[in-house]
């Protein structure tokens, strides 16, 4: 399933992760989340295992670094 998916974003744990998610999914844009289940199971961060990638579908791509590049903050 997730072979037809593209990673849009890669964060650190999942509080991040189901927040993105979240943002996306208010915005139309159907997503789902690829980790480890290791490194969820036991809490471990390290060696990538607390990585997560928000995944959605290739066609939503664009529309979905649209809406999360409007999430950062402005530095000018």
């Amino acid at each position: 399933m997730t072979e037809e998916f593209k990673a849009v974003v890669e964060v650190e744990g999942a509080a991040e992760g189901e927040i993105i998610k979240s943002r996306l999914n208010s915005f139309g844009i159907p997503c789902l989340l690829k980790f480890e289940s290791a490194g969820r199971l036991f809490g471990i961060t390290m060696d990538g295992l607390g990585k997560i990638k928000i995944m959605v579908n290739p066609q939503d791509y664009d529309r979905a670094l649209e809406v999360l590049d409007q999430e950062k903050p402005d530095t000018t």
